[in-house]
């Protein structure tokens, strides 16, 4: 079901600020911030040459993310995105072996324009799991 691993999502209390570090203190090419009101973020790129790292912001008070830097206020890691062939078969697959996916189950577009569904941490070992159709 998996092929490799598309990013790492941080969620981070100063957009901007996360953009900044990765550009000036790494030396990273970091894409510019897009808002997706659908998933209740604002989001940008890190770009890396096997993968991406994802920086999360929250757009509006209503944000999952928010809820996270309530709990975490310096930010830390939020979940992490493989990538699947068929996403509908990946979801029905997991949920045939029991796991939980979240939402109503039906998958959502994307920041890459792709289809995109949630697993619950508590059915991937405490670690929010994205899966992305590609």
């Amino acid at each position: 079901m998996l092929d490799r691993l598309n990013h790492v999502a941080l969620a981070v209390p100063d957009l901007d600020a996360a953009a900044r570090r990765y550009r000036e203190t790494l030396g990273a090419k970091v894409g510019a911030p897009q808002p997706l009101p659908e998933h209740g973020v604002t989001v940008v790129f890190v770009e890396l040459g096997n993968t991406k790292v994802e920086l999360l912001e929250p757009l509006g008070e209503n944000s999952p993310i928010a809820a996270f830097l309530a709990k975490n206020p310096k930010g830390g890691m939020h979940h992490v995105c493989y990538e699947v062939a068929d996403i509908v078969a990946a979801r029905d697959q997991l949920l045939g072996q029991g796991a939980r996916i979240l939402g109503d189950g039906e998958p959502k577009i994307g920041a890459h324009g792709r289809p995109v569904l949630f697993v619950h941490p508590g059915d991937m070992f405490g670690t929010l799991t994205e899966l992305e159709e590609v």
